[in-house]
């Protein structure tokens, strides 16, 4: 006698990920482990969020030669242009190894390789994997959860000199650096999880639109909001106590970002908060107002900013030597050549005119992206979203102008996951909103079929 299966039996949870829940494991394992810490019995620097998601290309690729899983496929803009940056770092590897390259050069190519292969993989699974907006909309809550863990830690560092980090270690992992805690204006710089307090205030400063869009959804809809309302309130204080100029115009990018996709009352409410949160953060901490004015009001003399421009003329002549493809990404050391503090620079330098429109066309398909989803949905929930990755894209595009962002794995990893978020809520918008039939309206190609069967005749 055959016995009946037992009905509350709950399913295994490896059976119950889906790509959103993958990719959930990857932010998590982004935002959560230390920055510094990698796999420690490799001959090279990799960290494990570069190996997951290297797993994830692998899982993207073989979701391709099947059509049961659900993946999406197609075309898709975001999607395109992550493969044309990966293809111009392949054109730069294939001209970089075919000449000599000292052996420390090398290794770094290879392994910029690998990164660079790997975030490109991320981005490309969460444009075709994510294709529900439900499932979107659990990655993002979990973006927040776990970028607002990172913003505590760092407000802990800021506060009490207390560096929490300390206490995450995992097995298999070594730290490259040890953790510090620099200064500027008698005040700490926190860094949170991530490697630097520049990098630790643009990624809060990423999170601050998806927080405010939940805590107007969770307003909206009468449910609790007090979690969304921590949230921003950490990652709006994580990004101003980090002292930084590219945190501060980043925030200032997220206000008038957000002012300008909500609509009526609610733009005084976004200003009133702005405002009301800035009060509250210069009385809670005197002088920090008066550091912030200070990193914008001496900046011509600033040595922070000189020493970045000083190197500006030594950074075209290696342009020059390079131009069209570049000299390999990864191979310009700072301790061997000099120290630049600008991607844009660093991109032309390592990969060349082809790298850097790739580049940049990435982050400005990522806006074309967005803008689309506001005019095709005409779902406000998803104009909100579609707005908030407006500014993830503007928040690289200027931060990849004051450091090299691609050599911090944090705020690296983040954009191209947003770049894939632009493609992924394109797709969800496009199948929620498919274009409206032409009744009575004949095309050209319509018109020129009917006039060759009518000479056929």
């Amino acid at each position: 006698m055959q016995t009946a299966p037992f009905v509350g039996k709950a399913e295994p949870i490896w059976k119950r990920l889906d790509g959103a829940g993958l990719v959930c494991i990857y932010l998590a394992m982004l935002l959560i482990i230390p920055a510094r810490l990698v796999f420690s019995r490799i001959p090279m620097t990799l960290a494990p969020t570069i190996a997951f998601a290297a797993l994830l290309g692998v899982l993207w690729l073989c979701s391709q030669l099947v059509d049961t899983l659900g993946v999406a496929k197609g075309h898709n803009a975001p999607r395109v242009a992550l493969a044309c940056f990966l293809a111009a770092n392949l054109i730069t590897y294939g001209v970089a190894t075919r000449r000599h390259l000292p052996d420390d050069e090398l290794n770094l190519a290879d392994s910029g390789l690998i990164r660079i292969t790997a975030m490109t993989a991320l981005g490309v699974f969460v444009c075709d994997t994510v294709t529900v907006r439900e499932r979107l909309n659990r990655l993002l809550r979990v973006l927040v959860g776990v970028i607002a863990v990172c913003a505590g830690i760092g407000l802990v560092q800021f506060a009490l000199d207390l560096d929490l980090t300390q206490y995450l270690q995992f097995p298999g992992l070594k730290a490259t650096s040890e953790y510090s805690n620099p200064e500027r204006a008698s005040f700490r710089r926190p860094s949170g999880t991530t490697n630097h307090p520049i990098e630790f205030g643009v990624v809060c400063a990423m999170a601050i639109p998806f927080a405010a869009h939940y805590l107007f959804r969770a307003m909206d809809r009468g449910e609790p909001r007090w979690k969304w309302a921590l949230s921003l309130s950490m990652v709006g204080g994580g990004a101003l106590v980090s002292l930084s100029r590219t945190a501060i115009l980043s925030l200032a990018v997220v206000i008038l970002v957000v002012i300008a996709s909500v609509r009526g009352r609610r733009r005084l409410i976004v200003a009133g908060m702005s405002l009301g949160f800035a009060a509250a953060a210069v009385l809670a901490i005197p002088g920090l107002f008066g550091t912030l004015y200070g990193l914008f009001a001496n900046i011509d003399s600033d040595p922070s900013v000189t020493s970045r421009t000083d190197d500006y003329d030594e950074a075209w002549r290696h342009i020059g030597l390079h131009p069209i493809a570049g000299r390999g990404f990864g191979t310009f050391l700072p301790d061997k050549y000099l120290i630049l503090d600008n991607q844009y620079l660093m991109t032309l330098i390592e990969n060349g005119w082809i790298g850097l429109v790739t580049f940049v066309g990435m982050f400005v398909v990522g806006v074309y992206a967005a803008v689309r989803v506001i005019v095709i949905s005409r779902n406000r929930e998803m104009r909100g979203l579609a707005g908030a990755m407006i500014s993830a894209m503007l928040i690289a595009l200027i931060s990849a102008a004051t450091f090299d962002l691609l050599s911090f794995s944090v705020i690296a990893g983040l954009s191209f996951f947003s770049v894939g978020l632009c493609g992924s809520l394109l797709r969800i918008a496009r199948a929620e909103n498919p274009p409206r039939a032409r009744v009575g309206r004949v095309t050209w190609t319509e018109k020129l079929k009917a006039s060759l069967k009518a000479g056929a005749r």
